[in-house]
């Protein structure tokens, strides 16, 4: 099917105007200048986009429409599984959405009291109360707000990791502040340690491991160190920091793949 040309110019402003947005900031840009990226008129970026700002809330609605979606499928669900649907896929929608989330960061809040402003109130109350729970009291409340945030800022402010290491890291970060004495489960996000890299399990009734760096990573983190490494893009010491743990652990993790460090 042939696409329509009308769709098509205003995907290409949309690209073109988070390209500018990106490189000179949303106030610093002016239609005329994403006009004349695409060599177009402003009078043409104006027929699908009369306001600036009109720009700005048609590249957030992938994201507000993703996370209302992602509040639906999680009705009707029982409380606990409620929960973690929403916040396993916020970190996910986040992390889809990385680009224009980290570009808009600071100009959101342009985006002024309309349509999306209201719907992304809206997402916000409803993302509440699924996490705090029916009978959640004012400190279930105040650390379900806390719980969204610790799936949403770090993909602003951690650009330089890759997507499943920081995923790996905020779905740890969430289940500490929600569940601080529970063992995380096995799944693909927070898959147990010591299972993939043989270190002994904790001793049954153990208290809570002291603070500092762990001593092993899970297996998509110990992926990621692995790609970065065979890139040549991080040294032995940029991935230990950007995962927090010691040279020692990433060298181990790096010889057990037979690699040459």
């Amino acid at each position: 099917m042939t696409a329509d040309p009308a769709d098509d110019t205003r995907t290409r402003i949309l690209r073109a105007a988070l390209d500018l947005f990106a490189e000179h900031g949303y106030q610093r840009t002016s239609l005329r200048q994403i006009g004349e990226r695409l060599r177009l008129t402003k009078a043409a970026v104006l027929y699908h986009f009369p306001a600036k700002e009109h720009l700005l809330g048609a590249l957030v609605e992938p994201l507000v429409a993703d996370l209302e979606a992602l509040l639906d499928s999680a009705q009707g669900q029982p409380t606990e599984q409620a929960r973690w649907t929403v916040l396993e896929g916020w970190v996910d929608i986040m992390l889809a959405h990385r680009r224009p989330l980290g570009m808009l960061f600071h100009d959101i809040a342009l985006v002024g009291r309309g349509d999306t402003y209201h719907r992304l109130m809206t997402i916000a109350m409803r993302a509440n109360d699924v996490i705090a729970g029916p009978d959640g009291g004012r400190r279930d409340r105040v650390r379900a707000v806390q719980a969204v945030a610790t799936c949403s800022d770090p993909v602003v402010f951690f650009t330089d990791v890759p997507d499943e290491v920081l995923r790996a890291d905020m779905l740890d970060g969430v289940r500490r502040l929600l569940t601080p004495d529970a063992a995380p489960p096995p799944r693909r996000d927070l898959a147990t340690a010591g299972a993939a890299v043989g270190s002994p399990a904790p001793q049954s009734g153990a208290g809570r491991r002291r603070p500092g760096r762990p001593p092993a990573l899970a297996q998509e983190q110990v992926e990621a160190a692995r790609r970065m490494h065979a890139a040549g893009t991080h040294s032995v010491d940029a991935i230990a920091a950007t995962l927090g743990v010691s040279r020692a652990t990433v060298y181990r993790h790096l010889t057990d793949n037979n690699e040459t460090v």
